[in-house]
């Protein structure tokens, strides 16, 4: 007769999804961020191995406002289904959405170098109605609807055009700061009057900002907290062979990668 021997406890899982470039709509951003491309891999980092916990690496300058609320959404439905706590690791910047995604966690952790902040929201162009005028040409529009052809670069910027875009903005920027307080509550600095004004700030300073929990490196950190036994599944999209290979189409391609560009300028990165 077999002597009953016990299982041995297994070590704890905990699935680490890296949260990697810019935000923006299927489409945009070929490399970047979006729901849809997200929503298959962290319903298997949440489910997979009955993780004890998630870990978000994240690495954004941020994007699409609504493509940042999806995601951010599906994170906290997700954690809050399966009972699993988050934790997000901020890598060289988690601003304006990127910094959305890392309140999404119960905690965030950055290098002393991270940017983290920017809540604020942008809209900007070029305007060259008196190139054209310089150049003896004629710029034709018609509409129906007076409103169609807002913030036209062509056109001289109007006051309605102003107003206009401050309509969208507000209540834009009043949805990330809601966020931000429901997700950081008190611990946010109460004495910082530009906290959301779009400025950003390198690590330790975002810790006394209450911005993050503090400065810590995803494996150590969740050693300390899941103890030295913990084992680390990384969860990611599956990737096309054209982009495997680096392969993009044309100028659609160019013109997403000179987009990121200009998105990490922003924050000097």
């Amino acid at each position: 007769m077999r002597r009953f021997i016990p299982l041995l406890p297994k070590p704890p899982v905990v699935s680490v999804v890296r949260l990697t470039g810019a935000i923006g709509a299927a489409g945009r951003f070929g490399g970047g961020l979006n729901d849809a491309a997200l929503a298959p891999v962290l319903d298997r980092a949440f489910s997979a191995g009955r993780p004890r916990a998630v870990a978000l690496v994240i690495n954004s300058p941020g994007g699409s406002p609504v493509q940042s609320s999806l995601i951010g959404a599906r994170i906290r439905r997700l954690a809050e289904e399966k009972k699993v706590p988050v934790h997000a690791f901020v890598e060289d910047a988690a601003a304006s959405g990127g910094y959305w995604l890392a309140c999404a966690a119960d905690d965030i952790w950055a290098d002393e170098s991270s940017i983290l902040g920017s809540i604020g929201v942008i809209s900007s162009g070029f305007g060259f109605p008196e190139l054209l005028a310089r150049q003896g040409i004629e710029r034709r529009v018609h509409t129906a609807g007076r409103s169609k052809s807002t913030a036209d670069p062509f056109r001289p910027e109007t006051p309605e055009d102003v107003a206009r875009l401050r309509a969208i903005l507000d209540p834009i920027h009043a949805a990330f700061v809601a966020h931000v307080q429901a997700r950081r509550g008190d611990r946010l600095a109460k004495d910082q009057p530009d906290l959301f004004e779009g400025a950003f700030w390198a690590g330790r300073q975002a810790v006394a900002l209450g911005l993050a929990d503090g400065i810590g490196h995803p494996v150590p950190k969740l050693k300390q907290l899941y103890g030295d036994k913990v084992r680390l599944v990384v969860h990611g999209a599956r990737r096309s062979l054209m982009s495997r290979f680096g392969l993009r189409a044309g100028a659609e391609a160019i013109a997403e990668i000179a987009d990121e560009r200009a998105l990490w300028a922003r924050i000097g990165l």
